[in-house]
């Protein structure tokens, strides 16, 4: 065969865009292809086995349509892109997502795509709830909550919160993050599965959870009203309420739901029951609601029978994935929790280490402080002994200084006692010379006086002779002449040589008073200057006797 031949036969493809909530997938499509076709390729690449909740959705001309399982797929309105793109999407919502989510993937996807409707506002969540649905997407992300790990800002770049909520109160990220990890914080333990579980176990109780709606007029007055069709049946709302819904039809309710052009009309089983009629703005609403209808409907009646082989088997599976799970969760929660134990033995053996080398640290500091205490001490007592023996020395010099003192001081008292004996010696002689000299000199001014009166007297005989003798002897007086032969002349001179000898005797008189007044001068000096000498050594005994004194 040829190449061109083999070429011939090569089928012709179209590339298709395949996005999910989180990833985005290409497939090579045969121009043959269904829609079921290129479903059931999707499904394959994600293992899907849950496949009759999903469908492809694509929008063309504004419209959200999901591609017909039956039909090709280029033969449907599909918009003319290369790739064209499709997002895979959950079309259908189970009542009880616990019952009826069978695989893990099957979970995910429902949580990811409830998630998105949240923080889309596509579904209303009060801001108590949208905090604790918050926590569970953290736990489900980042696993269990360890404070060393997740710092305060770990969960700055994720979007958990719709912004609804943001704008009405005034809080802070942080505040925010603060509320989301006090319940993030609680959730230690919880598998991923499992907190995506709790997260849709919430969500399905919101009044806005898995319903679609559509705007239509009760009336060709175009009486604004919303219809809605969920898990469980139809309901009507009015066009500013899409809570509480003003009318609904339980599927198990409904005995045929038809459309003609723009109007569609859902009778009730109960014959008796008015038809409810209502008007959509174009035909392609009233097969986009009809397909819904339809689906919605058969699997609340598959719900309402006894499952399928294929069910049971998958639910059986699940049980025992579930099963595996929980045990491994167990194990691994066991592990952990020894891992844990282990981790905080392990810290606190290493703080006891820590703390024993602490100790031992200090226990080599303070032997250190101790040897250099005992060498501090050790110095000190050589200087203590040292001291010691100097204060000994010191001691010994103080007694023999003492000694010597007392030896001085007996010296001192016994000299003080013959300097006082002698100044008392000195002070009566001093009287004696004191009246010695009063004695002397009254006897000297009576010498003087008896001298002076015998000068006197001698002066009056010399004048008396004097005048006899001029009187007598006129030419003796001009030529005296003395012979010894002459008795006369002896007599006549016997009187002046008495008064000669009477002047020799006064002279020599008068000598020996100066002469003893002389001495009694030089003894007086000398007795003064011997007083002198006493003061001084009194003066001295003193200023040895204070610093004696002193001394002791």
């Amino acid at each position: 065969m040829s190449i061109r031949g083999l070429k011939k036969k090569q089928p012709k493809t179209f590339k298709v865009k395949i996005i999910t909530v989180d990833a985005e997938m290409e497939f090579s499509c045969e121009m043959k292809w269904k829609g079921k076709d290129l479903f059931d390729l999707v499904c394959r690449a994600l293992g899907l086995r849950e496949t009759w909740f999903f469908g492809l959705q694509y929008t063309v001309k504004g419209m959200r349509t999901w591609l017909k399982m039956d039909k090709k797929v280029l033969d449907q309105e599909i918009p003319k892109e290369d790739p064209i793109s499709f997002h895979f999407l959950a079309k259908f919502y189970p009542e009880k997502v616990e019952e009826e989510l069978l695989q893990e993937i099957t979970q995910h996807l429902f949580f990811l795509q409830v998630k998105k409707q949240i923080l889309d506002e596509e579904i209303y969540c009060s801001p108590e709830a949208t905090v604790l649905l918050a926590s569970y997407a953290v736990q489900a992300k980042y696993g269990d909550y360890d404070p060393n790990f997740h710092e305060p800002g770990f969960l700055a770049h994720d979007e958990l919160l719709p912004k609804r909520v943001l704008r009405q109160y005034q809080l802070t990220a942080e505040m925010w993050e603060e509320k989301i990890t006090a319940w993030y914080a609680e959730h230690r333990g919880i598998a991923r599965d499992e907190a995506e579980m709790n997260y849709l176990k919430i969500a399905q109780d919101l009044e806005m959870y898995g319903v679609n709606y559509f705007p239509i007029a009760q009336n060709k007055n175009h009486t604004d009203l919303l219809l809605g069709v969920d898990a469980k049946g139809i309901h009507i709302y009015s066009i500013n309420n899409r809570f509480s819904p003003n009318k609904s039809f339980e599927w198990s309710a409904i005995r045929n739901i038809s459309y003609s052009e723009k109007e569609l009309t859902i009778k009730p089983l109960d014959k008796k029951a008015e038809v409810f009629r209502f008007f959509s703005s174009q035909l392609k609403v009233n097969k986009l609601i009809l397909q819904l209808c339809i689906g919605n409907h058969d699997l609340f009646m598959r719900r309402r029978k006894v499952d399928s082989i294929e069910i049971q088997q998958m639910k059986a599976q699940a049980r025992e994935e579930k099963a595996r799970k929980k045990m491994e969760n167990q194990r691994l929660a066991r592990e952990k929790q020894l891992r844990e134990e282990a981790e905080r033995a392990k810290e606190e053996l290493e703080r006891r280490l820590f703390q024993l080398e602490d100790e031992a640290r200090q226990a080599n500091e303070a032997l250190l402080r101790s040897q250099e205490a005992a060498e501090l001490l050790a110095e000190k007592a050589q200087i203590a002994e040292e001291e010691a023996k100097l204060l000994a020395q010191n001691a010994a010099e103080a007694e023999q200084e003492r000694q010597r003192l007392e030896i001085t001081a007996l010296k001192t008292k016994e000299e003080k006692r013959l300097m006082e004996q002698k100044m008392r010696e000195a002070e009566l002689i001093a009287v004696k010379l004191v009246k010695e000299s009063d004695r002397r000199a009254k006897e000297a001014e009576h010498l003087k006086q008896d001298l002076h009166e015998a000068r006197e007297a001698e002066r009056k005989a010399k004048q008396k002779l004097l005048d006899i003798t001029r009187l007598s002897y006129p030419h003796m007086v001009k030529y005296p002449q003395y012979s010894p032969t002459d008795t006369r002349d002896a007599n006549f001179d016997k009187g002046p040589m008495k008064l000669d000898l009477k002047d020799i005797d006064l002279k020599r008189l008068s000598f020996e008073i100066e002469r003893e007044r002389l001495d009694y001068l030089e003894k007086s000096r000398k007795f003064e200057d011997r007083l002198k000498e006493l003061k001084s050594e009194i003066h001295a005994l003193k200023l040895e006797e204070k610093q004696s004194g002193l001394y002791s």
